[in-house]
């Protein structure tokens, strides 16, 4: 998947979400804005009621977009289940839409009411979401292959390139500007004395570099750069997200258990959609 179409799957699984919430908050607005005692009353409350169909139905489509959300991701990373054909990366991100766009769609099925064990599950599932957005700026911070294996310290470091040498022997820089350029790279420099971008690509305008190669040359100082920061970050990072999995697994456990409790009391007492 190229840069171009990733951007496209990103983007469409956000317009996505946009859209529905968009439309569950017009087509039930004047229902969501009734106060609860009132609501008996509104003409289409056997509709959006939680028990109703549309209500109902909101609520079973959601909990089946997150159970097969987690179930396809941890098929995948733990049992590399389809493993020739999902990268683990694309298939987080969309892990993150399905169990993003999961919850919006339980929210309007409870019709913003909430008490009891509801209350306690729908808490547990905020909790989820919030601590998985966490943990997907987390993720990002630390260097993967393109498939989503997590590189080590030694693998990030070999992604490096000799900085001074190809500045000089492809670029035919000469040693002052070499160094201002590695300057610009190192994460320990203090931000004042570092030169910006603007600086770097006046110097190469002065040295008469071809306007391709100073394209060239400022990517990968730029790539080079963010390599170094990853570096300082990962070890930080790693830790960081061995803590997030603490956190976030027992409010996904939790969750799990009170919607299992909640739909066989639902069954128990005869709500069964359209069946």
């Amino acid at each position: 998947m190229n840069k171009t179409v990733h951007t496209f799957y990103i983007a469409s699984m956000v317009i996505i979400t946009i859209a529905v919430t968009v439309y569950l908050f017009y087509t039930g607005y004047t229902y969501y804005n009734t106060p609860f005692h009132e609501r008996f009353y509104h003409p289409r409350h056997e509709w959006f009621k939680p028990s109703g169909a549309f209500g109902q139905g909101l609520g079973i489509l959601g909990t089946i977009m997150i159970a097969f959300g987690v179930s396809i991701y941890i098929a995948r990373k733990r049992y590399n289940f389809l493993s020739k054909y999902l990268r683990l990366k694309y298939l987080l991100e969309f892990h993150i839409f399905l169990c993003f766009l999961g919850p919006i769609l339980i929210l309007f099925h409870t019709a913003f009411k909430f008490g009891g064990i509801v209350s306690v599950a729908f808490w547990s599932m905020v909790a989820v979401v919030l601590s998985g957005v966490i943990g997907r700026f987390i993720y990002i911070q630390i260097p993967r292959t393109i498939e989503g294996r997590e590189l080590s310290l030694n693998e990030v470091k070999a992604l490096k390139t000799d900085l001074s040498e190809v500045l000089n022997q492809k670029f035919h820089l000469d040693q002052p500007t070499i160094q201002l350029f590695i300057s610009f790279t190192k994460s320990e420099e203090d931000a004042t004395r570092r030169p910006s971008v603007r600086k770097l690509k006046k110097i190469l305008v002065e040295k008469k570099i071809p306007e391709q190669e100073r394209k060239s040359i400022i990517k990968m100082v730029k790539h080079e750069k963010s390599l170094t920061g990853k570096i300082g970050r990962l070890q930080t990072m790693q830790k960081w997200f061995k803590y997030w999995h603490v956190i976030h697994l027992p409010f996904a456990l939790i969750m799990l258990v009170i919607v299992i409790i909640h739909i066989a009391v639902t069954v128990a007492f005869g709500y069964k959609w359209i069946f």
